[in-house]
């Protein structure tokens, strides 16, 4: 979830941005390429995740399918208020 915060300030690395002291001017380009790679990188980080989420939920339902509870009953018949 962490990289989807950080995906703006990743997509903002293919701006370039250039100072002209002379003219006293300043450009910023965007560079597309740069962009589309990062945003396939996120997509591909965040498909990795869900992929791990799934995986760690299917060995806990594993965990808890192999799970043996054991419960011991009083059968001699005898029953006794102890409350009292």
């Amino acid at each position: 979830m962490r990289i989807l915060l950080a995906a703006p300030l990743l997509l903002a690395g293919a701006c370039n941005v250039t100072q002209d002291d002379a003219n006293n001017t300043t450009s910023v380009t965007f560079n597309q390429e740069v962009a589309a790679n990062t945003a396939n990188d996120v997509g591909n980080e965040v498909q990795n995740i869900a992929e791990d989420i799934g995986n760690e939920a299917g060995n806990l339902g594993d965990k808890i399918e192999n799970t043996d509870v054991d419960i011991n009953v009083d059968t001699d018949g005898k029953a006794e208020n102890k409350a009292q």
